[in-house]
């Protein structure tokens, strides 16, 4: 409860420092329209599963989404930030990622920033764990394709890939070091969510260290598991080829299962405007009192830029688990624009 209570003031009390900044008044107002779209064929199967035909879907390089963000110049290098962003399956013109997804919950939020204390900002926040996930594999965001974030995010990781009642700080930019905390509170469930990331970025190499502790429900009616996630990340950029490394442990405490994953990858330019994607991961789950079993996803992919926010993919994957009766993967062609 002690720690709990430091990690909850430091947060607040960061947010708190920013908005005593003294202001000025007639400052600049901002509001934009923003979002992208995906949207392609495809034909996936899980392993062991019946195999599935083609189908046009949404999001399978990225999860399609619209929303709004603002911002207010109060003077002193103080702005006002928001943003309001939801997912939506543009496929079928439903709103959120899945049948009973809730609204906005991409972003939902309203916050102080200052160029020399840093960002805060309350309501619903992506997770610093997705992000530097995100960052340090070749796929990006993709849970239709990327190993690394399907292996942690389809896979052991409780919470989503958003906060509800969070506050988040993030530092400013010390020579390539920035660090980003949240935590979020309980608000009527069974108990609290925190969690951050370090990122350093220097030239061509990048690195990152996140964790996070995950109890918090998502509902008083809907228990989650208690687990605890920590991940090492890595790129180095060539210019010609881009390499990413990956490594990291997801505990679940309360099934006792340890969840081990790794991942390789690497971003092949093909001129300036298109790539070859490859990423290989791996999930080792090890059921208390029981054999481990794996998980190995390998996927290969071409994106090609078609102008400044268009851009064409395919993709290719391999899913495999191990006592599965057949392999699994899929092929998928899409468009992305983003706006």
């Amino acid at each position: 409860m002690k720690t709990t209570a430091i990690r909850t003031l430091i947060a607040t009390a960061a947010l708190a420092s920013i908005a005593a900044l003294p202001t000025v008044a007639q400052a600049q107002t901002s509001i934009k329209f923003n979002g992208l779209f995906d949207l392609g064929v495809s034909s996936m199967k899980a392993p062991g599963a019946a195999s599935t035909t083609a189908s046009i879907d949404s999001g399978n390089m990225s999860t399609s989404w619209i929303g709004f963000s603002g911002s207010e110049e109060l003077g002193n290098g103080l702005t006002a930030i928001l943003a309001a962003e939801q997912f939506i399956r543009n496929d079928t013109a439903q709103a959120g990622r899945f049948t009973n997804d809730g609204l906005f919950t991409r972003n939902a939020y309203l916050g102080l920033k200052s160029a020399t204390l840093g960002t805060a900002t309350i309501g619903r926040n992506t997770t610093p764990l997705f992000v530097s996930t995100l960052v340090f594999n070749a796929f990006g965001d993709s849970f239709g394709v990327s190993p690394a974030i399907r292996h942690y995010f389809l896979g052991p990781v409780t919470g989503d890939s958003g906060w509800n009642d969070s506050v988040q700080y993030s530092s400013p930019n010390f020579s390539g070091l920035s660090v980003n905390l949240i935590n979020a509170q309980a608000e009527g469930s069974n108990g609290i969510n925190w969690g951050g990331n370090a990122m350093y970025f220097s030239g061509a190499l990048a690195l990152s260290y996140a964790m996070q502790d995950v109890k918090k429900d998502v509902s008083p009616t809907v228990p989650t598991d208690d687990t605890h996630t920590w991940q090492v990340g890595g790129s180095f950029d060539l210019k010609s080829v881009k390499f990413y490394g990956q490594i990291g442990d997801v505990k679940n405490n309360t099934t006792g299962t340890d969840n081990k994953i790794s991942g390789l990858g690497a971003k092949i330019a093909l001129g300036t405007n298109a790539a070859i994607l490859a990423q290989w991961g791996m999930l080792e789950s090890t059921p208390l009192n029981g054999n481990a079993i794996a998980r190995r996803t390998l996927s290969i992919g071409y994106d090609r830029n078609l102008g400044k926010h268009t851009d064409v993919y395919a993709a290719w994957m391999r899913d495999t688990l191990d006592q599965a009766t057949s392999d699994g993967g899929g092929v998928a062609l899409g468009i992305r624009h983003a706006f």
